[in-house]
């Protein structure tokens, strides 16, 4: 490929201002996409993607909302097969294969999960959930995925199990179940992934850019940094804002559940590097899950519980929430752990689709309500795409982009299936062992690692961490406002980076994040 043909995945405050700037000027679009999480930015490369010109907006950042408050997992569905959902547990299995073998194998990777049978888990419960991890990865080959992508579970013996997880009490211990998932590197990076690939295609994506009204022909925005208005045109509108929908169209009706994590130093586990499925008293399919990460930190989650009243942008962590999942790791640790071992919490609120009109049946529960994605075509001909989840959004944005085909009785050139579109920094994972860059960074940034670390080869002060203890280099601050759109502190600190998660690591960043924004600004003119 030349390097005119080549696609121009960089986002940033100049190109930003001059894609605003040309859609001032008054010229239709395809089709504008309001919200830019995993499903919006998802929708704008797959529109993008078969030739169709297009705007994505969001009034904050790329992953602002729920995108960046999942569990950081790929999953295949398995919670959906256990409650007779199949549909939905096969499309999760064949997005996880996509992502893992072909969309974006450099941030997803294999991570095995151990459940300890204890004597909490019955031995009918222990034989479910076997049974279960068995046919879920009956759903692993029948969706395609290479046995060599993800292992098979087995059964662990007591001393195997505490191998793997030291921490966990080795009193009434009977073993354990290991089975392994699919886990991101970072959900927020995934998002900002995605819409850099639409970019590379061709889209323009604006953050900081709020819909104030829309319609089927178009919006009027206002850009956030100036405070100007200016009325976008588009032949298809998408709707895409998650659980805000119901702001932009009426019609929506959503039953908002919260999900709440904690975030824990590895030390106070043992130092886990096994994944943790811990079963709840009285639920035979629910489980909080411990995942640790790369850089020292361990989440644990989640919560499912219903959210009445206005939707706030971001959501807040309640101590009831945080004491139901310290109850739950407490039977099954050794030693418990205290409120003062939690570092950090996050919370996200999932877009769950409202189908009682009006009925609330008995008992009802959020955890109860399908994962199944619906999307919806208003009056005015604004197609709402809502639900889903994470694991699933390539469908949900191919979905969604089809309807509003439908909906404007437009055809569109094919394009390039996104089941085979690979994302930015995507590669196979023979390429990405043979960079010559840390791994560290190949795991974040794929393919682009090696330029990552010759912008520190090049500035040896910008090699430097960004504070004591922390992994993140003062380079990767600077390519993420040349190149990932990144407009802030924030958008540094909590999105391009999860350095906020911890809020005491975010304090001692700050310096290094507004640095780097002086730093980058002069060379975020260009490619």
């Amino acid at each position: 490929m030349s390097p005119a043909a080549r696609p121009d995945f960089s986002l940033n405050a100049v190109r930003r201002s001059r894609e605003l700037a040309e859609l001032a000027e008054g010229g239709a679009v395809d089709v504008l996409v309001v919200g830019l999480g995993v499903t919006g930015a998802g929708t704008a490369l797959d529109a993008a993607s078969r030739g169709l010109s297009v705007a994505a907006i969001d009034a904050h950042d790329l992953a602002f909302g729920t995108s960046r408050w999942s569990s950081k997992l790929v999953h295949g569905g398995l919670r959906y097969l256990a409650s007779g959902q199949v549909g939905i547990a096969h499309e999760s299995a064949v997005e996880r294969g996509v992502l893992m073998e072909r969309t974006a194998p450099h941030l997803v990777r294999a991570q095995p999960f151990v459940m300890p049978l204890t004597a909490l888990t019955s031995r009918r419960n222990a034989a479910l959930a076997e049974a279960g991890l068995w046919a879920g990865d009956l759903l692993r080959a029948v969706a395609g995925t290479a046995r060599g992508t993800l292992p098979g579970p087995r059964r662990l013996s007591a001393v195997e199990t505490l191998r793997a997880a030291p921490g966990l009490r080795g009193h009434g211990l009977r073993g354990g179940l290991c089975s392994w998932d699919g886990r991101l590197i970072d959900d927020a990076r995934l998002v900002t992934a995605i819409a850099r690939t639409a970019a590379g295609h061709g889209a323009r994506v604006l953050t900081r850019t709020r819909a104030l009204s829309v319609t089927g022909t178009g919006a009027l925005v206002r850009d956030e940094l100036t405070g100007q208005e200016t009325r976008i045109r588009a032949r298809m509108v998408i709707n895409a804002t998650g659980v805000w929908a119901g702001r932009l169209i009426e019609d929506i009706r959503l039953r908002p559940s919260r999900g709440t994590h904690l975030v824990l130093r590895a030390e106070s586990l043992a130092g886990l590097h096994t994944g943790l499925h811990i079963p709840i008293p009285g639920e035979t399919s629910r489980f909080v899950l411990v995942v640790p990460q790369d850089d020292g930190r361990v989440y644990v989650g989640l919560t499912d519980e219903p959210v009445d009243g206005p939707v706030p942008d971001v959501p807040e962590v309640p101590e009831s929430d945080i004491g139901f999942l310290l109850d739950i790791l407490g039977t099954v640790l050794d030693t418990p752990l205290r409120r003062h071992d939690v570092v950090g919490a996050f919370a996200g609120l999932r877009p769950l689709l409202d189908t009682s009109h009006g009925v609330e049946p008995a008992g009802s529960r959020t955890s109860d309500l399908s994962r199944r994605h619906a999307v919806v075509t208003s009056r005015e001909g604004v197609v709402t795409v809502v639900g889903g989840k994470l694991t699933t959004y390539r469908r949900m944005a191919q979905d969604a982009v089809d309807a509003a085909l439908a909906a404007c009785h437009l055809n569109a050139p094919p394009g390039r299936g996104t089941t085979r579109l690979p994302l930015a920094g995507a590669a196979s994972r023979a390429t990405l062992a043979a960079l010559s860059a840390p791994r560290r960074l190949v795991e974040r940034y794929g393919t682009e690692a090696t330029a990552i670390h010759a912008l520190g080869e090049r500035e040896p002060h910008l090699r430097a961490p960004v504070a004591d203890g922390l992994d993140v280099t003062r380079a990767e601050l600077v390519w993420a406002v040349r190149h990932e759109g990144a407009l802030d502190a924030s958008d540094l600190l909590d999105r391009r980076t999860r350095i906020g998660l911890v809020p005491a690591d975010r304090a001692a960043a700050l310096d290094a994040a507004h640095e780097a924004l002086a730093a980058a600004a002069p060379s975020a003119t260009g490619n």
